[in-house]
């Protein structure tokens, strides 16, 4: 074996990083355990030495180098048509390395509190948290302990140095907004997706920067958000907007589970669609082509999301330096039947 193999195949100590930074034992010890009271530029000096020892090379065994094979997928939310293109897309991308998925989903699973035993987890090579419910300084500690990971459609604004891909959210509700506005609309409701997500946050922006654009002060009470993005409160926030004395000729909600449940609120009230009321959606899964009528949409990329994170933990992996951390992926727009010009 040569040397470098040899320096490769052994995991880093604590000792090996404070020698290569010239820092103490303690100090080096501080930055692995997540403490707050280490300096930025500290950290970033151990986690750069950590980096060029190789830090997370396979541990030896026997005389032997064992590679880690599991990469722990979370995606505490249910698989559906969202979630599970982008877990399959994370499988399928994985199979051809020789790494199997560890899969942590499920509602349940928000409960649990996984991430800081990860780094004690000998098969565990790395992570791919997609829309994690941790909170961005339990992030940050898993970072700064060396554990290779990347964030899939960041649920907070992902922290520096940390790798995370997304959707280009406010680019996408942009143009759906546009298009209205190019058919006449200038009243629409939107229907807003969780306060505390970051593609929530990032859409609503989107929604109203052509508005502003076009000299229209969004009026209050054409918008609501909703806990969770759902059929059923979709319904139930369409009714809202469509019960009020002057109603929006447009409505826009933050994915197409809920702009299917506007749909049924408006065929309720015996509107037509989109005769008498535009409804767009966000994202493009199978629903918005199986619904009447065809749903006007935004198209996520979400099986190219997981490769793209698969791709950027595989260079983790292999010891490269990331200079393109926070990776966003173009959104399109998809016109279809659920939209029309606004009646005069």
């Amino acid at each position: 074996m040569k040397q470098g193999d040899e320096t490769s195949a052994r995991r880093a100590t604590v000792r090996d990083v404070a020698a290569q930074t010239g820092l103490s034992i303690a100090t080096v010890s501080r930055v692995l355990n997540g403490r707050a009271n280490v300096a930025p530029h500290t950290r970033d000096r151990v986690l750069s030495a950590m980096g060029s020892l190789g830090r997370q090379a396979p541990q030896r065994r026997g005389g032997r180098a064992e590679r880690a094979t599991g990469v722990f997928v979370r995606c505490p939310y249910v698989l559906t048509d969202y979630f599970g293109l982008i877990v399959s897309a994370v499988a399928e991308a994985l199979e051809p390395h020789g790494l199997e998925v560890i899969l942590n989903a499920g509602v349940a699973a928000q409960r649990d509190r996984v991430l800081p035993g990860l780094t004690g987890r000998r098969n565990v090579a790395g992570a791919v948290l997609i829309l994690p419910p941790e909170p961005g300084a339990e992030l940050v500690r898993l970072r700064d302990r060396g554990f290779p990971f990347v964030v899939v459609d960041p649920r907070t604004p992902p922290p520096r140095n940390l790798a995370a891909v997304s959707a280009a959210h406010f680019a996408g509700a942009r143009r759906l907004t546009a298009h209205l506005i190019e058919l006449g609309h200038r009243r629409i409701g939107i229907i807003g997706g969780p306060r505390d997500w970051l593609a929530s946050e990032n859409r609503f922006a989107g929604y109203l920067s052509p508005l502003a654009d076009a000299g229209v002060l969004q009026a209050p009470e054409l918008t609501r958000f909703v806990a969770e993005p759902t059929t059923e409160l979709g319904h139930r926030a369409a009714a809202e907007l469509l019960d009020l004395p002057d109603r929006p000729t447009a409505l826009v909600a933050f994915n197409d589970k809920m702009a299917i449940g506007a749909l049924r609120a408006a065929a309720e009230r015996g509107l037509r669609v989109p005769d008498d009321l535009s409804v767009a959606g966000f994202d493009d899964i199978e629903l918005a082509e199986a619904c009447h009528p065809l749903l006007t949409t935004v198209r996520q990329p979400l099986g190219e999301m997981g490769r793209m994170a698969v791709n950027l933990l595989l260079r983790m992996l292999g010891g490269h330096h990331l200079e393109a951390l926070h990776v966003e992926l173009a959104t399109e727009l998809v016109v279809r039947d659920s939209t029309g010009p606004a009646r005069s």
